[in-house]
């Protein structure tokens, strides 16, 4: 597994992650907390060793970070980043005593002294904007409850927004074949400030995994079900903020293109080099996809031992996006 630094002289992490939004259970499905565990081992016998989780992660109930409190209890050379700023928090109720309590309930469940990382998650931009919560986190870090702080964005705005202020060690966004905005002005500025990338949703809830198609059908209880237009939660949370048909449309499109074809045929699954796309950006620091099955762990966990894509790949991405996504884009972008 390659390394990574978290932004400028900030921690040494594997480039692959896993995302643990699904440990726990939640969306209406319960979790069996031995196939967290066994996609955890999974993850960290291919070299994984950074998990992002959060305090809500587990449907509402922190389960996800309980799971893998476990799992560190068996393997405590992990980089943990969490994040806070929904659970009983969001959307107005942000104080100094609200995030420290926040702060300090993960380090409970988690079974730390102190936080690797924690992230504002998804937080309104008014308060971002207002920045009070920065200088709260700078005082956390300052005590000693925390090692590191991040924020989590829906929005190349709002990640702009974030890089004004002092002290960040990094963002997670969206970002994936069908979401390259952010390559325009977030990864320029991230870098010339020194803030790592983290990213989430490279396989744009599935789409990008080659495993649907038109005929799939999701759970009442899943996202990809309930939020698929935005009703509950930002739509660009889902299938990247396409509508589902048009999405496996793309896909499919995407798959015959004859030099994506090739590089199939050659080298990746679709995952992986989906996976590899991101991972070609020097601006990234770590690529977090889900995984449901330890299958699904190890192969994308493959995609660092893949070959870096050709220019000739990423030019035709390039216009894929430009000519036939990027218009097709729902929500805060």
């Amino acid at each position: 597994m390659n390394i990574r630094t978290l932004g400028n002289g900030g921690p040494r992490i594997t480039e692959c992650g896993l995302g643990c939004w699904q440990l726990g259970g939640g969306w209406g499905r319960t979790w069996d907390d031995g196939i967290a565990q066994a996609i955890l081992d999974a993850s960290y016998q291919e070299g994984v060793r950074f998990f992002d989780t959060a305090d809500v992660y587990g449907d509402g109930n922190c389960e996800s970070e309980r799971s893998i409190a476990r799992f560190r209890a068996r393997h405590s050379d992990i980089y943990i980043a969490t994040k806070l700023g929904r659970k009983d928090i969001y959307p107005t109720h942000y104080t100094r005593d609200t995030l420290r309590d926040a702060t300090l309930g993960s380090i409970e469940r988690l079974g730390v002294e102190r936080l690797d990382l924690t992230q504002l998650h998804c937080i309104p931009h008014a308060e971002l904007t207002r920045g009070k919560v920065f200088e709260w986190l700078q005082e956390q870090k300052q005590e000693g409850i925390i090692a590191d702080f991040g924020a989590s964005v829906e929005s190349v705005e709002e990640g702009l927004t974030c890089l004004q202020y002092e002290g960040i060690r990094s963002l997670q966004i969206i970002f994936n074949i069908y979401r390259q905005k952010p390559l325009n002005e977030l990864f320029p500025l991230a870098k010339e400030k020194g803030v790592g990338i983290i990213v989430r949703l490279p396989l744009a809830s599935g789409l990008l995994s080659g495993t649907m198609n038109r005929h799939s059908r999701f759970r009442e209880g899943d996202h990809r079900n309930f939020n698929k237009d935005g009703t509950a939660f930002n739509v660009g949370e889902t299938f990247a903020g396409l509508v589902f048909e048009k999405g496996i449309e793309l896909t499919e499109t995407l798959q015959h293109i004859p030099a994506v074809a090739k590089e199939l045929r050659s080298h990746h699954s679709l995952a992986q080099l989906a996976l590899r796309w991101i991972l070609d950006y020097d601006a990234v620091s770590v690529v977090i996809p889900g995984a449901s099955s330890a299958s699904q762990a190890i192969q994308n966990a493959g995609a660092s031992r893949c070959t870096r894509l050709s220019s000739t790949i990423h030019d035709i991405l390039h216009d894929f996006y430009r000519s036939d996504i990027h218009q097709h884009i729902r929500g805060a972008y």
